[in-house]
């Protein structure tokens, strides 16, 4: 799996995860129990990952409904 986007907004991967779903690419988010260990501050980014093969595709969406991937 590669990472596709990282954000700490939790709306950003609810939308990405729902685009990505409609286009038929499955995703996984990581880091979600992150907010046991900060205190539910939302300092600590989550990343959406996905399949290897689909990455291309994956971040033609992202791009194509201007989501930061927010990832160097």
């Amino acid at each position: 799996m590669k990472e596709l986007l990282r954000t700490t907004d939790p709306t950003i991967i609810a939308f990405a995860s729902a685009l990505l779903q409609g286009e038929g690419i499955d995703c996984f988010e990581m880091d979600v129990n992150m907010s046991v260990l900060e205190g539910g501050i939302g300092i600590f980014p989550r990343r959406l990952m996905v399949r290897d093969d689909m990455i291309d595709r994956a971040e033609r969406v992202m791009r194509d409904n201007e989501i930061p991937l927010g990832r160097p």
